[in-house]
């Protein structure tokens, strides 16, 4: 009889050791380092404006080319293609720090921008979908092995800023662009070549496509949970910058939003550690809900203190909501397209900041903080709205549960496996 996989941190470092979280951590940093880094950088020499257009523009490349490069790594392989992805960002990111310092036209810096969305590594997504399948058939190492994962998004979206915030005042506005160039290109490398790397998956072409579709009622609507999600974080991210300039004290709105992330990063590892027995479907209506209510008091708020506990409060719900947001897309996406799942998931949440900084930008200069926040709640709101009325209709045929011996009948058990959803690689 074969013995039972562990459990928690110590199943989730069983798969791939010890030094594959590691990677992954410092080769996604990037991600957090380049939008701070970018505006600060601009921001130095040409002011917000400038700034918040470029920074604008690499979402959109992050966006845009995130699904590609999820397709081609399911197409061609992990490692060809984040190598080449890491190479080519970090030789434009250096371009656009180059430019910037060179004083060439917002046409070029735009351009360049895009290019460095375009080529972001997507470590995350990708390194999502590598643990999903390392987990193979077994769903409870797999929902910690994604909780983890989810996690350390969330840790490296606390460090980043603050680390790209002490760079520019001890360094130089530049410094934090150039570090981001330097882990992509030697952690993404080290992450690409890791022996857990997956292979292509299936077919490759048009073939492929024919054969397995990606978009499902399902993807669709995690899809669109993802976007309001992005919304409501960058809804309270302007409104807390808003507040921080209204109250003359601007540099402080990093510190008052890094609190999310702290207690973000601690209900993550507590949800690795103790992931209880609901549902996937039942733990994303309750963390939504739960969030929606938390983000709630950010309309009473009047000073710094009072928006740290408030943006502290919703932190405790938002990683175990996108820890059911993306163990749902594990179940909803096929698993030759995985990686191509995860990364559109991840341009949700980019689309929503996207849209929703360019709407609450204006609405917070002209009438004030509490309009920003009032987006970001409304948005948090559609997005519990949503989930509870259409996540049972349109999650809960693919993934109703399926009797186990030695569970109760209320527990989550995983939904049996179809020949679409086994992974055609496992690790030696």
């Amino acid at each position: 009889m074969s013995t039972p996989a562990p459990a928690g941190f110590r199943g989730v470092f069983a798969l791939g050791g010890r030094a594959l979280p590691v990677h992954g951590f410092l080769a996604r940093l990037p991600a957090a380092l380049c939008p701070i880094g970018t505006l600060l950088l601009i921001n130095e020499r040409d002011g917000i404006g400038d700034a918040g257009t470029v920074a604008a523009a690499l979402w959109l490349g992050q966006a845009l080319g995130g699904p590609v490069i999820g397709r081609l790594a399911d197409r061609r392989g992990h490692r060809p293609v984040l190598l080449v992805a890491c190479v080519a960002n970090a030789v434009v990111l250096l371009a656009l720090v180059a430019a910037v310092l060179g004083g060439l036209p917002l046409a070029a810096r735009l351009a360049l921008a895009v290019a460095a969305g375009l080529t972001a590594a997507q470590v995350g997504p990708l390194a999502r979908a590598r643990w999903a399948r390392l987990a193979g058939e077994d769903k409870a190492l797999v929902g910690a092995a994604l909780s983890f994962d989810t996690t350390l998004d969330e840790v490296g979206f606390m460090v980043g800023p603050a680390l790209a915030g002490i760079l520019a005042v001890t360094v130089h506005p530049a410094s934090a662009l150039v570090l981001a160039a330097t882990l992509g290109l030697v952690f993404g490398t080290l992450f690409a070549l890791h022996p857990t790397a997956p292979g292509p998956m299936g077919q490759v072409g048009a073939a492929a496509r024919g054969d397995v579709r990606l978009w499902s009622p399902g993807l669709a609507l995690l899809f669109l949970v993802a976007v309001l999600q992005g919304a409501a974080w960058s809804g309270a991210n302007t409104g807390v910058n808003a507040l921080a300039v209204a109250v003359g004290s601007p540099g402080a709105a990093g510190l008052v939003w890094a609190a999310m992330a702290v207690t973000s990063s601690v209900a993550g590892f507590v949800t690795v550690a103790r992931p209880g027995t609901a549902g996937l479907t039942v733990r994303l209506r309750r963390t939504i809900a739960a969030q929606a209510l938390l983000t709630l008091p950010l309309l009473a708020v009047s000073g710094l203190w009072g928006a740290a506990f408030a943006v502290a409060g919703i932190g405790l719900a938002v990683a175990p909501h996108l820890i059911a947001l993306f163990g749902l897309v594990e179940r909803a996406g096929p698993a030759r397209r995985m990686g191509e799942a995860m990364t559109l998931a991840g341009s949700g949440l980019i689309i929503g900041q996207a849209l929703a900084a360019a709407a609450t930008g204006p609405l917070a200069a002209a009438y004030g903080y509490r309009a920003a926040f009032a987006v970001s709640c409304t948005a948090a709101a559609a997005s519990a709205g949503l989930a509870w009325a259409a996540a049972d209709k349109v999650l809960g045929p693919a993934l109703t549960p399926v009797p186990v011996p030695g569970l109760s009948p209320g527990s989550s058990s995983p939904p049996a496996p179809s020949p679409d959803r086994t992974p055609s690689w496992r690790p030696k």
